[in-house]
């Protein structure tokens, strides 16, 4: 029976956590690049339960049936197996600010692969993003607004000295006296991607090590892009779906919790009412 308390606790929890996801989804409805997440669960494995004693029962008509010992499965529970960003393409909103950047994704040879800004965070490690709503510092050097260097192709800060510039749909950044590539880099797969701080993505290896930079998307013939200045790339959050599935975790945590109560009460008749002498 104590079995039943774990299994309907385990549910509770995947609930709690699933809600936490999608209300932190919400939260960044509003913010440029923002993917969200999606609670991926899986079931503990399940026990086969078989049964213990003779293999027949004696009938009335002393005739005897055979049984399988073989009850069944038993499920053991679940749990919120891993947390994975969506990547896929948010709409664009135009802003008409100059230093707005809105990626957009042409041919992506690979189902699971994925473009991105780049950018050096304030330890000096790559990071990537899609979240294009730049700013230029006091130094006059193009960043996010976390203050963090946005890189151009040869990974260096982009320095445009405070001037105007322009940018071509090829990621071209032009000034007065320079032309300057973005540094857009590109994976094959973004599940082995994690998500940083301030809406950034870390590349990761197997054993969810960070490593260094990603793939230049310019040095591959196959993947094509385009970048739009004075538009930011919206979060692709649907609200009203995402309100939709909070309700959904929030009644299954109820009904989970309703099962731990039906549990607790028979095993309150258990111990103060079986095995009681009148």
């Amino acid at each position: 029976m104590l079995r039943g308390y774990y299994t309907a606790a385990s549910g509770m929890i995947t609930q709690q956590r699933r809600q936490d996801t999608l209300s932190n989804n919400l939260s960044n409805a509003q913010t440029p690049g923002f993917k969200q997440d999606q609670a991926m669960t899986r079931s503990f494995p399940e026990l086969l339960v078989k049964r213990m004693g003779g293999e027949e029962i004696k009938t009335q008509t002393n005739k005897h049936l055979s049984l399988s010992n073989q009850v069944g499965p038993l499920t053991t529970g679940v749990y919120v197996h891993e947390t994975l960003a969506d990547q896929t393409q948010g709409t664009l909103q135009e802003t008409n600010m100059t230093t707005d950047m809105a990626l957009v994704n042409g041919n992506i040879l690979d189902q699971d692969g994925a473009l991105f800004f780049t950018v050096q965070n304030a330890e000096g490690d790559v990071r990537y993003t899609r979240n294009g709503n730049f700013t230029v510092d006091g130094q006059g050097y193009l960043t996010t607004n976390q203050g963090y260097y946005v890189l151009n192709d040869a990974g260096n800060p982009i320095f445009t000295n405070g001037e105007n510039f322009t940018l071509t749909s090829e990621g071209v950044l032009t000034t007065a006296e320079d032309e300057i590539p973005l540094q857009i880099n590109y994976t094959t797969n973004h599940y082995d991607l994690i998500k940083d701080d301030e809406n950034l993505f870390a590349l990761t290896d197997q054993d969810g090590d960070v490593l260094g930079a990603m793939e230049n998307a310019r040095g591959n013939a196959g993947v094509t892009f385009s970048v739009s200045q004075g538009f930011l790339e919206a979060s692709n959050v649907d609200s009203g779906q995402t309100m939709v599935e909070m309700m959904q975790a929030y009644r299954l945590f109820e009904s989970n919790q309703q099962v731990v109560k039906a549990y607790d009460k028979s095993m309150e008749i258990a111990v103060n009412q079986i095995g009681r002498l009148n």
